[in-house]
């Protein structure tokens, strides 16, 4: 990096910038410390029980077998930024790529919900114009009601945010409503700093690719096209098996659980 960082300087001053760095020579090996460049991990805490027992409580779910009549659904939600174009794109012709112009306009924000029974392959995603306890609230009477009216409780996987909890039913429904519909409900939450054990958020990272990879300015236009992608993939029924166990986090994660 010091090679580099000379090269660099005696350019920009005038002087010959020499050879040039040192990793574009020709055989030279790349240096192990690249400063420059980083990637975003979800680090989890050092010796956490917390992080640990609801690890292991997440685990033991995944774990069950399938059951028609209590299925196991993950949910997670994203928020999403409506973008339109403030130049029509240009199409791609034989010799040139299709050409989108940086500048984009701002339509607002939205929140994309994502519920999904990963051992029927199902998935269902909505995209709303908030987040609040009252949305939640709403998407879990459609996922009792509508998506399962018939199972004798859903076990519910998610992570601890503030408005994923009993208690927005009451902020939504009437005091009997809200007791049949959490009556019906097993909850399970994620560790903090452990998303990477909500299947839903794996599933919104595919989504993102597979068909947010554009800019979308209308929210019924988004609704559109989150309907035909949870079609698409529904009818496919990809299921998602976790082979992650609690003997496995107890081995590799072990720097997780507190010393005795």
């Amino acid at each position: 990096m010091v090679a580099t960082a000379v090269g660099e300087a005696g350019g920009a001053g005038g002087r010959h910038p020499g050879p040039g760095p040192l990793h574009h020579r020709p055989g030279a090996k790349k240096t192990k410390l690249r400063p420059h460049l980083k990637k975003c991990w979800t680090i989890p805490p050092k010796a956490n029980a917390q992080f640990a027992a609801r690890m292991e409580d997440v685990l033991a779910v995944y774990a069950r077998p399938h059951d028609v009549g209590v299925p196991v659904v993950c949910m997670d939600e994203k928020p999403y930024q409506l973008l339109g174009h403030a130049r029509d794109p240009l199409p791609a012709v034989p010799g040139r790529d299709a050409r989108e112009d940086s500048e984009y306009v701002r339509h607002g924000t939205c929140s994309i919900f994502c519920w999904v029974e990963p051992l029927a392959g199902w998935r269902r995603v909505d995209a709303q114009p908030h987040r609040t306890r009252v949305d939640w609230a709403h998407q879990v009477q459609h996922l009792l009601t509508i998506d399962y009216p018939h199972a004798e409780r859903v076990v519910l996987v998610m992570d601890n945010l503030n408005t994923h909890g009993i208690a927005s039913l009451y902020e939504a429904f009437d005091p009997a409503v809200a007791f049949a519909l959490a009556g019906r409900l097993e909850i399970h939450h994620t560790p903090k700093h452990g998303s990477w054990l909500n299947i839903a958020e794996i599933e919104l990272a595919a989504l993102t690719r597979q068909c947010l990879d554009r800019r979308i300015d209308d929210l019924d236009v988004l609704n559109t096209e989150l309907a035909a992608w949870q079609t698409a993939v529904n009818a496919d029924q990809r299921q998602v098996h976790w082979h992650f166990t609690t003997a496995d986090a107890r081995t590799k994660l072990r720097h997780l659980y507190p010393k005795h």
